[in-house]
């Protein structure tokens, strides 16, 4: 059976399969995209580019049906979740088409001795691979490409092997849109051939989403062949609630980021953090919302279910509750709560990829912030209280590379996204998701007295 293959977690059912790559397919790609770069991304203007970009981001708008189709297909998403995603990936091509010129611009230095100038010119480095996870398929490719094919470098894409027919249908839009041959390249590859990847010469840098495991072994590649990494992995984001004026928007806030897309977000809440005088009332109601709400869609495999099932247990075994809101069936797995959870409880400092919710008492703003931190992951966070100096406070002690304070889903394709610790490092969207793969070099112009 082939490791690319479409099976639709809402039945079990392959519906598609596609061919793994051969190894002369991927020296080809390679070639191609190296080809495209030096008379592509080399050549042309920030403009010129961004033009094409643009038209990228039009296109999934224009084909946000199918594209929503097969996303749901190949994950489970919910459709209404599955064109948010579409519709944000556009934005996020329009973002980088709109502000190119600026970011790309040549920036001034000011010289402190001597005669003439020096500025900063960003440039292409070259072709980069990326490597992309399932369960944003379209988003996940935006936050990449949009920015580096702007700045002028091509792309090689690897998706998820359960995200073939997605994966299709963007690279459709990119050759659609107007890029030349090898700017944007599809690749389904073995693990094997990605190690070949990243070793040649010609690809200068690799970015990945996705697990730990998955982004110790990239590293370790690219580390071994001076390549350089962005790395967006796990999380497992404190949801800290230390005061609230409002704890039924509280509650709901903590659904949201908890429960958006079946709970499988590297950045949602995962671990909600609650003062021990609102602890069993918020424990009361976000149970009954969550109950109320229900979860009608799948998770993205019955493998994932599986290892979610199995953490669980390990939990229980250990002490913990788990206040589950219905019966696994297959891929689809039911809300719940797991509380009593301590310091040796194995799943303490693990994430938990699906929609149940870890909930921990503390008894102060200083304990809160040493649960928040008590963690090997380091990407988002959240702060709800109705004092605004408490509320900077904390955000500034968190070892998180986000904070969002009384808020949720407050992402934007200006803001940047990339988290600390073993949440890997680089950022992606904003002006700092294009500033990864440029070279900055110095041009200092001397002249005569």
């Amino acid at each position: 059976m082939t490791l690319y293959a479409v099976r639709d977690p809402r039945t079990g059912e392959v519906v598609a399969d596609y061919p793994t790559a051969t190894d002369a397919e991927i020296a080809a790609a390679i070639g191609a995209a190296d080809a495209a770069y030096r008379s592509w991304g080399r050549t042309t203007t920030p403009a010129q580019r961004a033009a094409l970009v643009r038209r990228v981001g039009e296109l999934h708008l224009e084909r946000i049906d199918e594209l929503a189709r097969l996303v749901v297909q190949e994950m489970g998403k919910p459709e209404s979740e599955a064109r948010e995603e579409i519709e944000f990936a556009a934005a996020i091509y329009e973002y980088y088409a709109d502000n190119a010129e600026t970011f790309l611009a040549d920036e001034p230095v000011t010289l402190l001795a001597g005669s003439g100038e020096a500025v900063i010119r960003r440039s292409p480095v070259g072709v980069l691979l990326g490597i992309m996870p399932w369960n944003f398929p379209c988003y996940q490719v935006a936050r990449f490409a949009g920015p580096n094919l702007t700045a002028g470098n091509t792309i090689l894409l690897k998706h998820a092997p359960q995200c073939p027919s997605s994966a299709a249908a963007m690279a459709a839009i990119f050759a659609d849109a107007g890029f030349p041959e090898g700017a944007y390249v599809n690749l389904y590859a073995t693990n094997e051939q990605v190690a070949t990847i990243i070793a040649d010469p010609r690809v200068q840098g690799v970015s990945l989403t996705g697990s730990e495991r998955a982004g110790a072994a990239v590293a370790e590649i690219a580390g071994r062949n001076l390549k350089k990494v962005v790395l967006e992995l796990g999380g497992s984001d404190p949801f800290v609630v230390l005061g609230s004026d409002d704890l039924d928007a509280t509650v709901q806030a903590a659904v949201d980021a908890r429960f958006y897309n079946t709970g499988q977000v590297c950045n949602a809440g995962k671990r909600f953090i609650v003062i021990d005088s609102l602890y069993d009332d918020f424990v009361a109601r976000f149970e009954e919302r969550i109950r109320e709400a229900g979860i009608d869609s799948p998770l993205s495999s019955t493998a994932a279910a599986d290892r979610l099932a199995e953490q669980l247990d390990r939990a229980v075994a250990a002490g913990a509750e788990l206040r589950a809101t219905g019966e696994r069936d297959g891929a689809f797995f039911p809300a719940g709560l797991l509380t009593g959870v301590d310091v040796e409880n194995p799943v303490y400092r693990e994430e938990l990829f699906g929609p149940v919710a870890m909930v921990v008492k503390v008894g102060s703003e200083e304990e809160a912030v040493a649960t928040a931190n008590d963690t090997p992951y380091g990407l988002g966070s959240y702060v709800f209280t109705p004092d605004a100096e408490q509320a900077l406070r904390v955000a500034d002690q968190l070892d998180a590379g986000m904070v969002f304070v009384n808020g949720v889903n407050a992402d934007g394709v200006e803001l940047p996204f990339g988290g600390v610790k073993r949440s890997g490092f680089g950022r992606e969207l904003g002006r700092y998701g294009i500033e990864e793969f440029v070279n900055k070099k110095l041009i200092r112009v001397i002249t005569a007295d």
